[in-house]
């Protein structure tokens, strides 16, 4: 089954710095076939049997254990990230596909929680949560983004990580290669 790993915190800045090539063949080595990565940011797209819940764990044991590094990983299989595209709740909006993101939980949200982030929102940016996925809309940009902040620091009660609609949209076609 084709799923995608999304791994938290890759290659962005300085720290945690792995080169696709190197991460492709330590996937391929655990024996996941059709592994592909997307840009620098730690997403892979694999064949796996797996459980998601599996997939993130192993992911992170052969990242801790090739790399030296500590990942928290989010996995869902190609029909779960097809149905995050296809939901589109902030769609008509969200017209610059790299403002508006999609953040990808580890367990479903809690209401206390995005009661928090919708605090923090200011017009015109959005919020809209369905599952395990948080979308949030910032035509201003994150740099200032008290609501993107709050998404960003990671403490959303579950492992997180964060995709803009591009990449979104860019991993979903992947899926179907």
């Amino acid at each position: 089954m084709r799923q995608i790993v999304l791994l938290r915190g890759i290659n962005v800045g300085p720290r945690n710095r792995i080169a696709m090539p190197a991460l492709r063949e330590v996937f391929r080595g655990a024996g996941f076939a059709d592994v592909q990565t997307h840009l620098q940011s730690g997403n892979i797209v694999l064949s796996s049997d797996l459980t998601q819940e599996e997939l993130a764990a192993t992911s992170s044991r052969l990242i801790r254990d090739a790399f030296a590094l500590e990942i928290a990983s989010v996995a869902r299989t190609a029909d779960e990230l097809a149905a995050v595209v296809a939901l589109d709740p902030l769609g008509t909006s969200a017209v610059e596909p790299k403002r508006y993101l999609v953040t990808f939980l580890s367990e479903a949200h809690e209401e206390r929680m995005l009661e928090r982030l919708r605090a923090l929102a200011r017009a015109p940016e959005e919020l809209f949560a369905a599952g395990r996925e948080i979308y949030s809309w910032h035509p201003a940009g994150i740099a200032r983004s008290r609501l993107w902040n709050a998404i960003a620091a990671g403490r959303l009660g579950a492992t997180s990580t964060s995709r803009n609609w591009a990449t979104v949209s860019a991993l979903r076609a992947l899926t179907e290669l």
